[in-house]
């Protein structure tokens, strides 16, 4: 009787333990697919679309995961096959500086006009 006590016991730790990993795959899949922009549909991004390629793009996310890559390694596998323009918060590099100053310097001008007009 206590070898099965011990064996369901180690039998349920296990299955716990397989239940929290499934779980963090599951949220990273998630957070990942989401921050995957489609190319076939305008602004949605991966998670939100049904189209042929994201359900192509979900399938390769989920299989990178299963093989242990990180969530750096699947964004730089799919920015090498698509580019740049796929991730939705691309990295701050020097193509990409345009992006991440751009609207910091709207924002400046736009204050600038308002504070010029008010005076």
């Amino acid at each position: 009787m206590r070898i099965l006590k011990t064996f369901l016991l180690v039998v349920l730790f296990i299955n716990i333990a397989n239940a929290n990993t499934d779980i963090k795959d599951k949220n990273l899949n998630n957070k990942i697919l989401k921050n995957i922009r489609c190319l076939v549909c305008q602004g949605q991004s991966v998670y939100d679309s049904e189209s042929e390629f994201s359900s192509t793009i979900k399938l390769l996310v989920k299989k990178k995961i299963n093989e242990g890559k990180s969530e750096k390694q699947i964004y730089e596998f799919l920015r090498k096959r698509y580019g740049d323009w796929v991730i939705f918060e691309p990295e701050l590099n020097k193509n990409t500086y345009i992006l991440w100053i751009l609207p910091l310097l709207l924002f400046l001008l736009g204050g600038a006009i308002i504070r010029k007009k008010l005076k």
